[in-house]
């Protein structure tokens, strides 16, 4: 069947100029830099939102199964409540960022299309240029908020990474008692004491589940995915700003054969009258 729809296409492409030449028209306007960018943001923001979510889910898990972390009454802001909100705030920025690419990639059509064809269906306005800029400050102010999110991703990187550490060397360092409290994180009050040590019970069973390792390597995905959106971010940048030059560019190339076709005009007319007046002076 797919060998059947294959030659089917292929002579379409044959002895159908015309979809050949319609199939490179669309394919000349298709916005790459701005495809390749979405495709980079979308899967950016995805590894960092479905990856930050489980995460989170499994530090809740391990706070309540090893640290013994219950949750506080609904007017205290715990850690439990904090990891609830960050949740929400993931939901967010996961919608949040797919309607800003689909605008992104949008406004790449649009702009693609008034380079290619000045004089087409895609008129270049000031209007255009205006949301050009606007995309632009947007972008940054979503560049140096994503910076952030990936300067904050890593604190948990790296409270995991120390976890893991030690129960990954706890043959090295028998006979040492080294404890994780979750006060020196201010995960806790300092009135409150959680802490697990080395020679607990606790302490082996939460080396040896699945949830540190998991949630220690969920944690690293969300970095990257973040660091990966950081680049979508960069690159949309680099596109918004050589898409507002060459637009600027071509409405002064506008203006100027504007200009110059209304002068030409004015000099066939005023050659015309001549011409009439000579005739006339002969006649």
């Amino acid at each position: 069947r797919d060998y059947d729809c294959l030659n089917v296409l292929l002579f379409s492409l044959c002895f159908c100029p015309g979809c050949f030449e319609c199939c490179v028209k669309c394919l000349g306007v298709l916005p790459y830099a701005s495809l390749f960018a979405t495709i980079l943001l979308y899967a950016g923001v995805a590894l960092f939102c479905g990856c930050g979510h489980e995460a989170l889910s499994g530090t809740v898990t391990i706070l309540q199964n090893y640290f013994e972390v219950v949750r506080a009454p609904v007017e205290t802001l715990d850690v439990l409540t904090m990891i609830d909100i960050l949740k929400y705030v993931i939901y967010g920025i996961a919608a949040a960022f797919f309607v800003y690419g689909i605008l992104l990639m949008v406004e790449g059509f649009f702009t693609t299309g008034a380079i290619r064809d000045l004089y087409g269906d895609f008129k270049i306005t000031a209007c255009g240029r205006c949301v050009s800029a606007w995309f632009i400050m947007l972008t940054y102010i979503f560049f140096l908020a994503w910076l952030g999110v990936t300067a904050f991703t890593s604190l948990p990187v790296f409270m995991y990474f120390n976890i893991w550490t030690i129960c990954q060397n706890t043959t090295v360092v028998e006979g040492a008692n080294l404890c994780l409290d979750l006060r020196q994180f201010g995960m806790v009050t300092i009135g409150e004491e959680r802490k697990v040590c080395t020679g607990s019970e606790k302490f082996f069973k939460m080396c040896e589940s699945n949830e540190l390792d998991m949630t220690f390597h969920l944690f690293v995905c969300a970095l990257a995915g973040a660091g990966a959106a950081v680049i979508a971010m960069v690159h949309y940048l680099m596109v918004l700003s050589a898409n507002w030059a060459y637009v600027k560019d071509a409405c002064r190339m506008q203006k100027y054969e504007d200009i110059k076709s209304k002068e030409e005009q004015e000099l066939h007319d005023i050659h015309s009258t001549r011409s009439k007046e000579r005739l006339n002076a002969y006649t």
